[in-house]
């Protein structure tokens, strides 16, 4: 019963979202024909990862990264203020992730245009930011609300307002949010993949970042041990990744 319930609170939240609609008949077909797409090759792909995995670290250092950057002590004053934002939220959301791998990523390639994909509570978000407004630059971000669970104005959340002038956040799906964030900006420094964890949408997605990757860039992309999809991307493409483990996840990076 309750589980009938959610489905259908998710289904009258996107009933009154209108520039979702389109995002709502993809996830009715994945729903009915595509279920096992989250899932596809993840064995294979968690081994894939822990044969290869260092840490945020070792990551950083094997692009050249010494003197590694935390992001607690950098900006203690920020980090307060997005806990008590996160504890603050009615709403649950995604976790932190790698923030500091973030941060030294975008201060690695100078980043002044990023693009992320997935926000929840803004803690990469932050991160990014944090390096980007020393530049003045811009983080593009694509983010749906949780439907069904009413967490559209704390979407962010952990994102103070004096950071908030470098970011301009698209609220619709991946399929609708990039083409209108590459009429703005067609080349990035740094991008970050972290929206449909399903294979064929990362599969959709992978190609299409990777090709607004500046040279001398990097890409990333969280949770690549759930199924096999940046696995078979790297190997069909032949990229050479670094994957990073952090939090018992792995993430990919592939710099270009």
């Amino acid at each position: 019963m309750k589980e009938i319930v959610s489905v259908f609170r998710t289904f009258m939240a996107y009933l009154v979202r209108p520039h979702l609609y389109p995002e709502l008949g993809r996830k009715i077909y994945k729903n009915i024909f595509d279920r096992k797409s989250a899932f596809k090759g993840k064995e294979e792909a968690e081994k894939w990862c822990s044969d290869r995995a260092v840490s945020q670290e070792e990551a950083l250092k094997e692009l050249g990264i010494n003197d590694i950057e935390k992001l607690e002590n950098l900006f203690p004053e920020y980090f307060e203020f997005a806990k008590n934002a996160e504890a603050n939220c009615p709403i649950k959301m995604g976790g932190a992730g790698a923030l500091d791998l973030i941060y030294n990523l975008c201060e690695y390639t100078q980043a002044k245009n990023t693009l992320e994909t997935g926000v929840a509570f803004g803690w990469s978000s932050l991160a990014a930011l944090l390096s980007i407004s020393k530049r003045n630059g811009t983080l593009y971000s694509s983010d749906m609300p949780y439907l069904g669970r009413d967490n559209d104005v704390y979407v962010g959340c952990v994102v103070p307002d004096n950071l908030r002038k470098n970011w301009k956040l698209f609220r619709f799906a991946d399929r609708e949010s990039l083409p209108k964030i590459f009429k703005e900006q067609q080349e990035f420094d740094f991008v970050h993949y972290d929206s449909d964890k399903s294979y064929n949408g990362r599969m959709w997605a992978y190609d299409i970042l990777w090709n607004k990757v500046r040279k001398g860039g990097i890409f990333m992309s969280d949770d690549i041990g759930d199924n096999a999809a940046f696995m078979d991307y790297c190997v069909n493409n032949k990229r050479e990744p670094i994957i990073v483990e952090f939090d018992g996840k792995y993430a990919g990076l592939i710099l270009k």
